[in-house]
């Protein structure tokens, strides 16, 4: 799918489920991480994260444009067009949209460095390396070693 079938698809949606125009522009955002698309309060366009796609296909896609779109049509009504907003939740429950999208499997495994200390035999599990000549333990003050 590319931003010409994103944007007619953005376009049909609205239509469909809000019975208003879509008048700005939909594209895939491929920076976005965490989110599945934002709404930009400035220009009124909505970005789309691409993953979301790839990974859950055209109707999870369907129900984040539908989140999108609820912040598009309120900002543009002069509505509480935020996530806190009774009006917001209330558009979200009639186009039975979803308040928050699923989350991604990450691909890539994070790494995990084991150290044991000598003394108390305490197993520390840490994101980053650490060094084992300047560190000691925190329960007993002994000397941590890496483990395999």
């Amino acid at each position: 799918m590319n931003d010409d079938m994103l944007q007619k698809l953005v376009e049909q949606v609205s239509l469909t489920f809000f019975h208003k125009p879509f008048k700005h522009k939909a594209i895939f955002n491929n920076r976005l991480r965490t989110t599945g698309g934002r709404y930009i309060l400035s220009s009124h366009n909505i970005e789309i994260n691409r993953k979301y796609y790839e990974q859950f296909g055209q109707e999870e896609l369907i129900q984040i444009i539908k989140h999108e779109l609820c912040h598009y049509h309120l900002h543009l009504e002069g509505k509480g067009y935020r996530h806190c907003d009774r009006d917001f939740r209330e558009l979200l429950k009639q186009v039975q949209a979803p308040r928050f999208c699923k989350p991604l499997s990450s691909p890539k495994q994070i790494k995990q460095h084991r150290y044991i200390c000598s003394t108390c035999h305490f197993i520390y599990v840490r994101k980053r390396k650490v060094d084992t000549n300047r560190y000691v333990c925190g329960r007993c003050r002994g000397k941590i070693k890496k483990l395999d």
